[in-house]
């Protein structure tokens, strides 16, 4: 696989939590969040990008959003849970996106905001496509997800260097 192949990055937001009375790390996904997943999930598999590695956070709501989208997608890509994601501000997204090995070509991470938002905003940088425009217009909320790509290593990802190609959210 050369590393001239454009690379893809979908940023998945968990679907709609729960309040319940336990820690924030262990919130359940509500009702909806367990109606939004899978759809979620449908809308991924149509995008038609082949995802070789799935980052998901070790969180409740985070693990239960991608075990209803997965069985969405035509193949399942190997899944690591990785507590890193957690509460991770881009930067430290980024970092952890560095040590991805370069022979995952498409990567989805399922995680939190305000760090998958601020993600997608400072890897696609000034932007005017229409997907941008759409994200910017209604943010990032639950169970949505953008498609990014760039050129390069997993190591060389840094802000700037990727394209915002899609954009899709439970209400789009």
């Amino acid at each position: 696989m050369s590393v001239a192949e454009p690379r893809r990055i979908v940023l998945f937001r968990h679907a709609k939590a729960d309040w319940p009375p336990v820690t924030d790390h262990e919130r359940p996904l509500a009702e909806r969040g367990r109606k939004d997943a899978p759809v979620a999930g449908r809308k991924l598999a149509d995008t038609g990008i082949h995802l070789d590695l799935a980052l998901c956070s070790t969180a409740t709501r985070t693990r239960e959003t991608w075990k209803l989208a997965v069985h969405e997608l035509p193949e399942r890509p190997k899944t690591v849970y990785e507590e890193r994601i957690y509460e991770a501000s881009p930067g430290e997204l980024i970092a952890l996106l560095n040590e991805t090995p370069d022979d995952a070509q498409n990567v989805v991470l399922i995680g939190h905001n305000p760090g998958i938002h601020g993600l997608a905003e400072i890897l696609a940088g000034p932007d005017e496509s229409d997907a941008r425009r759409r994200m910017a217009r209604r943010g990032f909320p639950a169970a949505a997800f953008a498609v990014l790509a760039f050129e390069g290593s997993w190591k060389s990802l840094e802000p700037g260097v990727a394209t915002l190609l899609d954009y899709w959210a439970p209400s789009e």
